[in-house]
């Protein structure tokens, strides 16, 4: 065995092959899920690449270097074919997905008329809305109940009716950021949680709603916002007892992927940081969302939480302790979905001379959160299709995707990006008996 490729399982875990229709409920179809269902439908008639998506373009290294074996990550595991995904979905308005596309204005006029009768036909089920929990949306197409258990059983309706027309169903919730709450007595346990619907407690909100429906109907589910949704023990039990793998949360695009980049390189040089300065301007519904500063106190520690895990103070005290960490948004209309996140990161090198670095990184949030969202769903398919996956509930190996990756208890997220890639190329490696890749590689020298 080669010392850099060593450590793999010498057979595949059987996993379960990708046969027919891969049904997709999207929570919210916004500008993030209009960008993806649009998009997946332009890939699927030639008019465009799935660029940003590891499922579609990703490769994989197998071996040696020298074995230059490096196939296509959809060629090694079986994912579900991209012509075999069917997109159906709530929203708290009842624009169909053109309307909605359109409405969004990330997609351009030419390509969203391209894709109308397609996207036209794609018309949101009524959705599970308490403006409690999003104080700056008034929703008009919403379920109504006699309590929040009424609720989940409507959304378990909505599953088993879409469940019909296709073969395996994933949820991912592409909808807007909920006001920031902790876990309380009502998420201990799924009998605590279910007493807690039944009475309408006010620490269930909407994703957890939807989050419950999902896995006590052995659907898969991932959280694209920084919501308290799967991360409570009464989900991560829901999600084992029933074969539903999870991951969350928050989906991984504009600043904070730079941040996930740049701080372990200064890391890894060992250069001191004192502050880092971010603040973003954006006018889209997300914008909107977070002007409110409950939804924005909920966004904010999913942006905060990043840097500490990386530097790890308590082990570099003298570069890395006083970091003055400082994250601002600020609703701007007139850029749309066009964000701009602009930092300024203050570091010392040797002997403490200090340096600054600007970063202005001017981008568009649903172009980069479209194809996350995409390798979420075909990725938690895949989990849910392996044996050794699919009863552990946490899918780790999907933090790559996630500003707040979900993990065990008791054990803490890792966030550089580096590393997040390859536990999960290692972790798809493993599901396929193939040797892991350590990258030591002494045998080349031998």
């Amino acid at each position: 065995m080669s010392t850099e490729a060593q450590g793999g399982s010498k057979t595949a875990s059987k996993v379960a092959p990708a046969k027919g229709k891969l049904g997709v409920m999207v929570v919210g179809l916004g500008a993030v899920a209009t960008t993806m269902i649009a998009g997946v439908e332009a890939v699927r008639r030639g008019l465009a690449k799935p660029i940003g998506s590891l499922t579609q373009m990703g490769t994989i290294r197998l071996g040696k270097r020298t074995d230059n074996k490096s196939p296509l990550i959809k060629d090694f595991v079986p994912l579900a074919d991209i012509n075999d995904v069917v997109f159906t979905g709530w929203d708290i308005f009842e624009d169909n997905v053109y309307e909605s596309a359109a409405h969004a204005k990330v997609l351009d006029k030419e390509t969203i008329e391209q894709l109308k009768p397609y996207l036209e036909a794609i018309k949101p089920l009524p959705a599970v809305f308490d403006q409690y929990y999003v104080k700056r949306l008034h929703g008009t197409h919403v379920k109504k109940g006699k309590n929040k258990m009424d609720l989940a059983n409507q959304v378990r309706e909505d599953i088993r009716n879409f469940r019909k027309t296709v073969d395996r169903v994933v949820m991912i919730w592409c909808g807007s950021t909920e006001i920031f709450l902790e876990p309380t007595a009502v998420h201990a346990t799924v009998e605590a949680f279910e007493t807690g619907l039944e009475n309408d407690d006010i620490g269930i909100a909407p994703s957890q709603i939807y989050a419950y429906a999902a896995l006590t109907e052995g659907v898969p589910f991932a959280n694209g916002a920084p919501n308290l949704t799967v991360d409570v023990p009464a989900m991560i039990e829901l999600s084992k007892a029933n074969k539903a793998p999870i991951c969350g949360k928050d989906f991984k695009t504009g600043q904070t992927f730079m941040k996930t980049v740049l701080a372990p390189a200064f890391k890894a040089r060992l250069l001191g940081v004192s502050g880092w300065y971010s603040t973003n301007i954006l006018g889209n519904r997300d914008g909107e969302v977070l002007d409110d500063p409950e939804s924005f106190k909920t966004k904010e520690e999913s942006k905060l939480g990043s840097l500490e895990y990386i530097f790890q103070p308590e082990l570099y005290p003298d570069l890395y302790k006083n970091i003055f960490h400082k994250v601002r948004i600020n609703y701007y209309p007139p850029r749309g979905d066009n964000k701009e996140g602009w930092d300024n990161i203050d570091i010392f090198g040797w002997l403490g001379y200090p340096m600054q670095i600007k970063v202005d990184f001017l981008c568009r949030d649903s172009i980069l959160a479209a194809p996350i969202a995409l390798d979420l769903v075909m990725f938690l398919d895949l989990a849910q299709r392996t044996p050794e996956l699919r009863n552990i509930g946490i899918q780790e190996w999907l933090s790559f995707y996630l500003k707040s990756p979900q993990t065990r208890e008791g054990l803490y997220p890792e966030h550089d990006l580096f590393i997040q890639l390859m536990k999960l190329k290692n972790t798809l490696r493993h599901i396929q008996g193939a040797e892991l890749i350590t990258h030591l590689g002494l045998e080349y020298y031998d």
